[in-house]
């Protein structure tokens, strides 16, 4: 556990005032996070490219940004708004639920409510995509309806939490590279930002079939074993929950017509447990999800290939090595859904 708290850095004082030349005002949230007033989602003239690279640098620095809408926005609007950042083009891959608008293949409709969404989504930490080469750039979250006792998502920053780390697990971890139980991908468990240049943990706790291990001391490689895997899992849940107390993870609970724009490849993220329970309960929540295509892969260290055969034999005979579309349970005590 970090000993002390890990914050977020200031808003840099050139994309603030960058921003505030474009009539729009970027306010730093409570550890991380920001709040942008003043730029209207659905205006057919974007903010200009270098305000919008501004606000992009902030949410690679503090994780997110909430775009708060004093007015209803169309799907549409939000969509064209999802393709301000990263690869600027939409990548869809969910299914598409009856009750989206239109029935737009580029809105992931979820819901606590089946009749009105996609239900259950998300309870692990992951970012999304994981299952690519190029893993989504950033993901949108607009909610339609926030549920009316709580409900909504944690948010946890990877470079902090990786600077929380024990110097020994972040040498460690800098070794290990895990393997998508549904596609195979290989992804490094530490990357460098692209934007900010700082080292950022990744694990999605909800698709992984195994883990490689960099043998620290000789040419080679070996796969974790259960145990192995389950410590690894259990100290990277920990960690990013650690964040809620010190000051590198948030629950941020959604207002009507929120638009929250995250950094895909600086924040983790999991739906609240809160989330999950039925309207009945919680009061109906429905939330329409959008994704960016991915500007580059995420590359693997130590030579390793991008991809391997989850799904074939193990290639070392030792070692976890588990394909599916759910990956390795570890813990029995946590749903597993995706």
């Amino acid at each position: 556990m970090p000993g002390s708290p890990t914050r977020s850095p200031e808003i840099d004082a050139k994309n603030a005032a960058l921003i505030e030349e474009a009539g729009a005002t970027i306010t730093p949230l409570d550890p991380i996070g920001t709040e942008v007033r003043g730029l209207d989602l659905a205006s057919d003239t974007p903010p200009p490219r270098p305000v919008l690279d501004a606000l992009e640098l902030e949410m690679a620095r503090r994780g997110f940004l909430v775009f708060k809408n004093d007015r209803e926005l169309g799907h549409e609007d939000f969509l064209k708004a999802s393709c301000w950042w990263g690869g600027r083009d939409l990548h869809s891959t969910h299914g598409v639920h009856p009750e989206t608008p239109d029935g737009n293949p580029h809105i992931f409709r979820l819901s606590n409510d089946r009749r009105h969404g996609i239900p259950d989504v998300g309870p692990q930490w992951h970012n999304d995509g994981s299952f690519l080469p190029a893993t989504f750039s950033h993901s949108g979250y607009h909610i339609i309806r926030p549920a009316e006792h709580g409900g909504g998502t944690h948010f946890a920053h990877q470079g902090l939490a990786f600077a929380a780390l024990p110097k020994a697990t972040q040498e460690r971890w800098q070794r290990l590279s895990s393997v998508n139980s549904a596609s195979g991908v290989v992804h490094p468990m530490v990357h460098e930002h692209p934007l900010t240049g700082e080292p950022c943990i990744w694990l999605h706790l909800g698709m992984t079939g195994a883990i490689i291990e960099k043998l620290p001391d000789a040419d080679g490689f070996r796969l974790l074993d259960a145990d192995e895997m389950k410590s690894v899992c259990h100290a990277y849940n920990d960690i990013l929950n650690a964040g809620l107390d010190h000051g590198y993870a948030t629950a941020f609970e959604y207002s009507r017509n929120d638009c929250v724009f995250i950094d895909n490849l600086a924040i983790a993220h999991r739906a609240a447990p809160e989330a999950h329970r039925p309207a009945e309960q919680q009061g109906l929540r429905i939330m329409h999800r959008s994704t960016v295509r991915g500007v580059h892969d995420l590359a693997p260290r130590h030579g390793l290939p991008q991809y391997a055969r989850i799904d074939g034999p193990n290639p070392t005979g030792q070692g976890v090595w588990q394909g599916g579309d759910v990956g390795f349970r570890w813990d029995d005590h946590i749903p597993m859904r995706n």
